[in-house]
């Protein structure tokens, strides 16, 4: 073990891929030609995005069906609801899967490394890059109607100074059609003093649409949503399972899969082909190389959540725990007339490409 910890202290240089550090590792004399890693585990993470939607009852709600033939918010609420989930796969470090692969003296083949020590090429500099997933992003509450400037300039000075909330809403109604009568004298061209031009007139009435809005808000109420977003990891074993990966609560939105105050998110997990080893012409199985560099060819999964009884995300996952670990020849990548070259998978180990550089 000791030889191996000396053998990472090898000289790397530093690349930026994939959102992480990757290392690139030479094998030469220093570290005795030798090249350590480590195969990863897959992990399924699943991100959840919730929108959390407040109610508030406006200052005349009680006069809205009165004044705006209108139903309004009549008690404050807070609800949530799932909006989207997002399922993906990442590697962590399977410590069982750690190697050393021994390249002949005088030869210098690199491997690439990820800042978790998983090989994504050897023998080139070209990393895999991965699938472009578009995951949701948390959304702060915009202001509500009644916190723009178009709510304070459409309260009236009668309305200020009136102590009577009835009166207010009177005045509010008066005021609201006041102010659709405006919009309609601009639209047919017989308000007594018109825009100058199409410009103006579209600010002039978009401010009178917003004081409107304003005053009807004061009536109806008022409802502001923002978006929750969180990702939780499952390292999945090699069985069907069924697991709670979270929970969304009616008070706190997402909470974690031990807060019963909020209703179940399930994972399920089905295996659909587990991995083996390959075999040769005689369907004898093969044997792993002497020194090899170790890789995984992974089984596959089904992966599903489903809330409230719906089903809101699927995806079909490659995995490295369903798979076989098997190597590939050192020479391979040592022939001085077309040595190979190789990129793996950071979240199961698999190959993804094997090929000769020209010569």
């Amino acid at each position: 073990m000791k030889r191996i910890y000396a053998l990472l202290a090898a000289i790397s240089v530093m690349f930026p891929s994939m959102g992480q550090t990757t290392q690139k590792f030479t094998a030469s004399k220093l570290n005795e030609y030798g090249l350590v890693y480590t195969l990863p585990l897959t992990v399924v993470n699943v991100t959840v995005e919730v929108e959390r939607s407040v109610s508030t009852p406006g200052e005349f709600y009680r006069y809205a069906k009165k004044y705006l033939n209108m139903e309004p918010v009549v008690k404050p609420s807070v609800s949530h609801k799932v909006k989207s989930v997002v399922v993906t796969t990442s590697g962590q470090a399977d410590e069982q899967q750690r190697y050393l692969v021994q390249f002949k003296s005088g030869s210098s083949p690199f491997i690439m490394l990820t800042d978790s020590d998983f090989p994504v090429a050897l023998n080139t500099e070209e990393v895999p890059q991965p699938s472009a997933v578009k995951l949701p992003s948390a959304r702060a509450a915009e202001p509500t109607v009644l916190q723009t400037p178009a709510a304070a300039q459409a309260v009236t000075a009668e309305m200020l100074q009136s102590s009577s909330s009835a009166k207010r809403a009177e005045l509010a109604a008066a005021r609201i059609y006041e102010l659709r009568q405006s919009r309609s004298d601009i639209i047919s061209g017989s308000a007594d003093q018109m825009p100058s031009d199409g410009q103006a007139m579209k600010l002039a009435l978009d401010n009178l649409a917003a004081q409107e809005a304003a005053l009807t808000a004061m009536f109806v109420g008022t409802e502001q949503t923002s978006t929750q977003v969180r990702t939780y990891a499952w390292t999945p074993g090699n069985d069907d399972e069924s697991v709670v990966i979270a929970r969304v609560s009616a008070t706190d939105g997402l909470v974690d899969a031990d807060d019963l105050s909020g209703d179940p998110l399930y994972l399920d997990f089905k295996v659909t082909a587990q991995a083996e080893m390959p075999r040769n012409d005689k369907g004898e199985e093969k044997r792993f190389p002497k020194g090899g560099l170790a890789y995984r060819i992974p089984g596959s999964a089904d992966v599903s959540v489903t809330y409230a009884g719906e089903q809101v995300a699927e995806a079909q996952c490659e995995v490295a725990q369903l798979g076989v670990v098997f190597g590939l020849e050192p020479g391979l990548f040592t022939d001085k007339k077309a040595p190979a070259y190789a990129t793996f998978d950071p979240a199961t180990g698999a190959i993804i490409t094997l090929g000769t550089k020209n010569p």
